[in-house]
């Protein structure tokens, strides 16, 4: 005979996440853009220096050479930092915040739902400045990627869900 508390698929209610979310940092640029970008500073780069090859100031195509360089390098470097995620997953039993560097490393915290709150610091001009997770000794700030508006919303949802399993699920 099945446990009272597992479900029809087979999974315990109380591994089942109650809320999930996973944050990343905002890009603006697709990497469709990101092509068309470069390729058009790469066309403005030659067409500025054909003039300067001409006089014989060959050095100057270079420096723009070089400035085509440094943008590529930085868009690289900005879509690296890009792949870092962080994880916020609740069940009734714990509440998870694992962030993942760009470079893979992950490292978790673990929370007992009961005892978490949600803290923020709020600028009365620019809104929820700071998010965290504190319980008894920990405190990990969260949702550095996200806009005030988007951190407003991630902890009305996650306060909301935090207060269900409180009451019970």
């Amino acid at each position: 005979m099945a446990s009272s508390k597992a479900t029809f698929d087979g999974t315990d209610r109380f591994d089942r996440p109650v809320f999930s979310a996973v944050i990343r940092p905002h890009r603006s640029l697709s990497p469709q853009g990101f092509r068309t970008v470069m390729t058009l500073v790469c066309l403005i780069s030659v067409v500025a220096s054909l003039p300067f090859l001409v006089m014989g100031f060959w050095p100057v195509a270079g420096f723009f050479g070089l400035d085509f360089l440094g943008l590529y390098i930085a868009f690289r470097v900005s879509y690296r930092q890009g792949e870092a995620f962080e994880l916020l997953e609740l069940t009734p039993l714990r509440l998870l915040f694992r962030k993942v560097s760009p470079k893979g490393e992950v490292k978790d915290w673990q929370f007992n739902p009961l005892w978490t709150r949600i803290d923020r610091t709020i600028d009365d001009e620019y809104g929820v400045q700071q998010l965290s997770l504190a319980s008894r000794n920990e405190h990990v700030v969260i949702a550095r990627d996200l806009s005030p508006p988007e951190r407003e919303t991630l902890a009305e949802a996650l306060g909301r869900a935090l207060a269900d399993v409180k009451r019970g699920y």
